[in-house]
C-alpha cells in the first residue's frame, strides 16, 4: 500500500534552519505522474499548502515562503524534500508530506480544501 513518512521536524529558533524528508513507498515509478507537496496546519488554523512540485519538479510556492523555502524531488528514490531557511514563528506547524493526482500541480494550493491523494502523518516544526 502506499505510504509516506516525513522526517526532519523540529525545535529552531527565528533564522534559522530545517529540511524535511518524505520517503513514499507503495507506487511505481517514482510517483511519476503525481504532484507532490508539504502542506502544514497550525493550531486552530485551517491546513494549507507550501509548496508544490510536479513530476518535472517545476515548484510553486505560497506566497509566505518564496525566497525562503525551496521544495525539490528525488524520482528515482520517491523521496521528497523541503529546505527552509530563515525560518519565522509563523511556520510553526505541521508540515504534511502529500501525493496528489491533479491536472496542473500550482492550483492545488489555492485549494480550500483537499479530501483526496496520499498523505503522511505529519512532522511538528516550531520556531521560538
Amino acid at each position: 500500500h502506499v505510504q509516506l513518512v516525513e522526517s526532519g521536524g523540529g525545535s529552531v529558533q527565528a533564522g534559522g534552519t530545517l529540511t524535511l524528508s518524505c520517503e513514499a513507498s507503495g507506487y511505481p515509478i517514482g510517483f511519476l505522474g503525481f504532484c507532490m507537496g508539504w502542506f502544514r496546519q497550525a493550531p486552530e488554523k485551517q491546513r494549507e499548502g507550501v509548496a508544490v512540485a510536479n513530476s518535472e519538479g517545476l515548484a510553486t510556492y505560497v506566497d509566505s515562503v518564496k525566497g525562503r523555502f525551496t521544495i525539490s524531488r528525488d524520482n528515482d528514490n520517491s523521496r521528497l524534500y523541503l529546505q527552509m531557511n530563515g525560518l519565522k514563528p509563523e511556520d510553526t506547524a505541521v508540515y504534511y508530506c502529500a501525493a496528489l493526482l491533479y491536472p496542473k500541480c500550482s492550483e492545488l494550493l489555492g485549494l480550500e480544501s483537499i479530501d483526496f491523494g496520499y498523505w503522511g502523518q505529519g512532522t511538528q516544526v516550531t520556531v521560538s
